[in-house]
């Protein structure tokens, strides 16, 4: 049986350089608490919601097309394994379409059969087509 990764997208009349950069600027989408860098190939960084850490390398990088941030070490409290997201990736894929710019966002690992399905799905709905499209069209993200 094939397992079906997250994915999702959002479609913003900008650019494709606009769009990259705006998912590198991650403490203006995503979370507040922010550390490190989340814009070129080896770039490490962190982000924390109260208890919960996630760190991140970026392992693959084409500017303005594609993105990949492994999860290196994570610690998500409300789960039984807290260290779930450990090994996944998040892959980023950013394509031009006329006057606009799609960006797809697939989470690698994060399946329907994994714990944090559920919870995660609906985070990361939130936070990309709400906040990351704000930020995109509106210049102002609602990061956490």
């Amino acid at each position: 049986m094939e397992q079906k990764n997250y994915h999702t997208s959002i479609t913003a009349n900008v650019s494709a350089k606009e769009a990259f950069a705006a998912i590198a600027d991650v403490s203006a989408w995503w979370a507040k608490s922010f550390t490190g860098r989340a814009q070129q190939l080896g770039d490490t960084f962190g982000v924390q919601f109260g208890t919960t850490t996630v760190d991140f390398e970026i392992t693959e990088a084409i500017p303005d097309k594609k993105i990949t941030w492994l999860i290196t070490a994570c610690h998500l409290p409300w789960l039984k394994d807290k260290t779930e997201w450990t090994g996944t990736k998040i892959v980023w894929e950013v394509t031009p379409t006329g006057n606009a710019t799609r960006v797809d966002m697939t989470h690698v690992g994060l399946v329907p059969e994994v714990e944090c399905y559920e919870n995660c799905e609906s985070g990361w709905n939130r936070h990309i087509a709400g906040s990351l499209f704000k930020l995109l069209t509106e210049r102002v993200g609602q990061p956490t």
